[in-house]
């Protein structure tokens, strides 16, 4: 027999991400820090035997969102593998009915087959269930190779670059948290082209804790001692995650962002022999000299046709797909 249940503390989910926990955003850890952010979250959990699975979700006037915000490269379930996390998934799903008469998934990974999964499971348990691309994740797969020769394959454009101007800046990559290094960090998004930060003490937070799990890669690019550019990333499975770089506007004929990217580069190729770099969210045309594979990101819109409120937007659903 399935039980189902509703949390509204991510402490339920400490267990059941620590054994397989994919990505930074899938961790425990990652969902308290949202909370802490304001988000009030909604923990969907379903058990059978020694089978656990969970939504990490949040609920506002009858639509249900995942506990996510804009630093998350992707948001999935949690539920084993096989027959019994898919019947742990659809009961889910069914329950949930009875919470809300909209509920939005985004992004979903596709290449494990996470939107597809789910997806699934929604549709058994009776709603009515969309699925589209809504955003784009580059990636670069390393292959087996050195910098040296990922480096070769780029642009001609990005080497030539480096070669002009890589000396006229200093790098420096740490793998510990700087308080002092992160305040150089904020200054310089502050004073950069990027939208100012949503969540600020929150990525800090989420810097030291990786930092203190060894985790995290920190850089900074200095002209004449001042820092001008610097990127924050992190490292788990043999995965590099790139999660912030800024640069100073003032000194963007230095091009320290793109020596510092290549410093970075090198070390998580060289030093940590990461398999995958992963770009996050986002078609941003730099991207693509960087990257040599894009991957879709998804979106499952399900609606209750049992609800009342969801009848409009069913409506229009179906007719865009009968338009030709």
């Amino acid at each position: 027999m399935i039980e189902t249940r509703y949390h509204d503390s991510v402490n339920v989910l400490q267990a059941l991400t620590a054994q397989g926990a994919a990505a930074p955003f899938d961790r425990a850890e990652w969902y308290a820090l949202l909370a802490e952010t304001g988000i009030t979250p909604l923990i969907a959990v379903a058990s059978e035997g020694d089978h656990t699975a969970a939504l990490a979700l949040t609920e506002a006037d009858g639509r249900i969102t995942p506990l996510r915000n804009w630093y998350s490269f992707t948001w999935r379930a949690h539920a084993p593998a096989g027959p019994a996390g898919d019947r742990l998934l659809e009961a889910l799903a069914r329950g949930l009915k009875t919470r809300g008469y909209r509920i939005t998934l985004e992004p979903v990974p596709g290449e494990d087959g996470s939107a597809e999964r789910l997806a699934r499971a929604f549709r058994a348990a009776g709603w009515q269930v969309a699925v589209a691309e809504c955003d784009t994740n580059h990636v670069l797969p390393v292959a087996g190779r050195s910098f040296a020769a990922y480096w070769d394959s780029r642009p001609g454009t990005l080497r030539t670059t480096l070669k002009r101007k890589g000396k006229k800046v200093t790098t420096e990559v740490i793998t510990r948290f700087d308080p002092a290094l992160w305040d150089e960090y904020e200054a310089i998004y502050a004073a950069s082209w990027k939208p100012a930060e949503d969540q600020p003490e929150m990525l800090r937070a989420f810097a030291a804790a990786e930092g203190a799990a060894g985790r995290l890669r920190l850089g900074v690019a200095r002209a004449d001692g001042m820092a001008v550019a610097a990127q924050c990333w992190t490292v788990e499975n043999s995965i590099a995650y790139i999660h912030k770089l800024a640069h100073l506007e003032s000194h963007k004929p230095l091009s320290a962002g793109t020596t510092l990217s290549a410093a970075m580069f090198q070390h998580v190729i060289d030093s940590d022999r990461v398999e995958l770099v992963d770009f996050g969210t986002g078609d941003q045309s730099y991207k693509a000299d960087w990257m040599e594979a894009v991957r879709p990101r998804y979106r499952i819109d399900c609606l209750n046709p049992a609800r009342p409120r969801s009848w409009a937007p069913l409506a229009k659903r179906m007719l865009r797909v009968a338009k030709p």
